[in-house]
């Protein structure tokens, strides 16, 4: 009897155990019943599977819920954001491009929000002025193309954390609040009805930011403020003018028209010869893609045996004395022999292009060893002793994906640093440039077989360089040579402490990660910023916008991929030379996944470097 007993414990149990739903899952389902879903768009919402294991638009991180981006989906209806209050990891939130409308959701009531992204729906009415107030962890705000209206809400404003604040295409109203937000990196208020003096704090963006708004006026527009305290008494006589006067006017006006328009035609044809001498250049150059122009002789000043002196120019310039002076060439590397000054007199040089650290030139000496040999002007933060120290260090390093350097040049004015060239050249350049035989070349296999390298190299100067805030700090693939088994050689690494401030952070890439550009952060996560851009747009083919200082062409692979996984459609990303690898898709996606983490805005969420070196590694082919 006690055994029928302890049975029927155990199936009642068994079946209560049944009965006991997520409730996260359940605060979804719940949310999609308010929802009008014609589409049947979350038809992969059902109770018999759990949100992270497929549901469409449901962004999970260790199986947690964090994200709910369900964009482009025909959806309408009411959101019911108290069943969102259950998901207490929910970090951001999409609702981009549907077709929602009445006043904004309780959204403030979802206080740990970081994104909310409601553009390009039909939501109306006012925002009450303190909607915002308790959403102080708010760092996107994305409102656009709806039909809002009333005053921009102050507590929009606020916001400590706000880095992007899109507002353009409404029907807001009224003056723009004061907004002195230094994390505040993007701004839109165009096409509203706003008028006013614009605010002094958003006066650093451009006038796109706020044009469509005819009654604003102030920097950046042209639009200049009228001061009404300022008018012209009424009864202040106008003087009137002479004959002669009106002449000389006449004749001041005419001058200065010639002027203008002689300014102007001559402007125009240095324009045109501008336009003409760098039409043969090509987009890498700035990125230092190698560009071989004529032949040209490298002379190096030297106090060698031989007695002659020299500088390093182009044929025809003169050889100088003293002033070019750069005293000795120092071996830190013999492993290709020893060669001096004079050996570099009489090799020939190519012109490989211009990176941003220097030029660059190719010289092969009388033995047959090839070398680079870069002008190094912005590194004049150490003097000559605390250089040798480094450079020697350099010399020192001996790993299969390092390049180290052979030999060096001091000069207070700049600096020369000499390294084996290698042919097949850089990374940027087999990707995106003329790449002939490489074409084919660049398999799946290839592709993993760079990345990995990559890291295993980045990690190797992260343990060397330890104590740096940038072991690299400038990893880009206009930095990534290849081999001739493309094996990936890491170059122009660990410059940091070599090149003062402000040179540092127009020239070295680890200064584009987001920590950097909003809070002036430097730490060795930077580099991993990096090599996750390096990772995208190797899986995807993409030029990266992010290379770019004007922020003119290319792509923003960051942006793109993850709009692409958080949509669930990876595969449209991958490079089309490699999407047809039979078998290895599910590898690309899980390599992508690693470069969209490595690029995660918030450096906190981001791995650390040995910990992406050994998720990459463990990628089959």
């Amino acid at each position: 009897m006690a055994a029928v007993r302890t049975l029927r414990l155990i199936l009642i149990l068994w079946l209560a155990s049944l009965s006991v739903s997520d409730p996260e899952a359940d605060a979804l389902l719940r949310l999609k019943q308010s929802f009008q879903d014609d589409n049947e768009a979350l038809g992969s919402w059902v109770a018999s599977s759990h949100p992270c294991s497929g549901w469409k638009g449901v962004v999970c991180f260790n199986n947690i819920i964090t994200g709910l981006h369900l964009s482009d989906l025909g959806l309408a209806g009411k959101i019911d954001a108290e069943a969102l209050l259950l998901i207490r990891s929910l970090r951001t939130i999409s609702f981009v491009n549907n077709d929602f409308s009445g006043p904004i959701p309780e959204f403030n009531r979802l206080g740990a929000l970081k994104s909310l992204l409601l553009s390009k729906n039909h939501f109306s009415g006012e925002i009450p002025a303190d909607f915002f107030s308790r959403m102080s962890s708010l760092k996107k705000v994305w409102l656009s193309q709806n039909n809002f209206t009333g005053s921009i809400p102050k507590s929009l404003t606020q916001l400590p954390n706000l880095m992007e604040l899109h507002l353009e295409q409404n029907q807001f109203s009224g003056t723009i609040p004061s907004m002195e937000r230094e994390k505040l990196v993007s701004l839109d208020l165009s096409y509203n009805k706003l008028e006013g003096k614009i605010p002094d704090g958003v006066s650093k963006f451009g006038p796109n930011s706020f044009k469509g708004n005819e009654g604003l006026c102030g920097k950046p527009l042209t639009t200049i403020c009228s001061d009404p305290t300022q008018k012209p008494p009424d009864d202040m006589p106008t003087p009137s003018s002479s004959p002669q006067d009106e002449t000389k006017k006449t004749g001041q006006s005419s001058q200065m028209i010639i002027w203008t328009v002689f300014g102007l035609l001559a402007a125009g044809v240095l324009l045109s010869a501008i336009y003409n001498s760098r039409k043969r250049e090509t987009q890498f150059s700035i990125l230092g893609k190698e560009v071989v122009h004529d032949a040209v002789e490298v002379h190096i000043s030297s106090r060698g045996s031989s007695g002659r002196k020299g500088s390093m120019s182009k044929r025809g310039s003169s050889r100088g004395g003293s002033k070019h002076d750069i005293g000795d060439l120092i071996i830190v590397n013999g492993e290709k022999g020893t060669f001096g000054l004079s050996d570099l007199m009489k090799a020939a040089a190519e012109v490989l292009g211009n990176g941003g650290l220097g030029s660059a030139y190719k010289a092969v000496m009388t033995n047959g060893l090839a070398v680079v040999v870069k002008r190094l002007r912005e590194m004049n933060r150490l003097g000559r002793e605390g250089l040798d120290a480094e450079m020697r260090k350099f010399g020192s390093l001996r790993h299969q994906n390092i390049l180290t350097p052979l030999a060096y040049h001091y000069r207070k004015e700049e600096k020369l640093l000499v390294s084996e060239y290698i042919p097949k050249g850089s990374l940027l350049y087999v990707l995106h440039g003329d790449r002939g035989d490489f074409h084919a070349e660049l398999t799946w296999p290839t592709r993993l077989k760079i990345i990995q390298g990559i890291a295993r190299g980045l990690d190797f100067l992260h343990s060397e360089f330890a104590s740096y805030d940038l072991p690299h700090g400038n990893l880009k693939s206009s930095n990534v040579l290849l081999g001739d088994n493309y094996e990936p050689l890491l170059s122009d690494y660990a410059f940091h402490p070599f090149i003062n401030a402000p040179q540092a952070a127009q020239t070295m890439f680890a200064y584009k990660a987001p920590e950097y550009v909003q809070y002036q952060q430097l730490t060795p996560k930077c580099d991993v910023y990096c090599l996750g851009i390096i990772i995208l747009e190797i899986l995807t083919g993409k030029f990266p916008s992010q290379y770019l200082n004007n922020g003119k062409g290319g792509t923003d692979v960051v942006q793109w991929v993850q709009s692409a996984i958080s949509e669930n459609r990876e595969v449209e990303v991958i490079n089309p030379e490699i999407a047809t690898s039979t078998g290895s898709t599910n590898e690309m996606l899980k390599l992508l996944h690693i470069g969209a983490s490595c690029t995660e805005s918030n450096p906190e969420l981001r791995p650390d470097l040995r910990e992406a070196t050994r998720r990459i590694e463990e990628v089959q082919v």
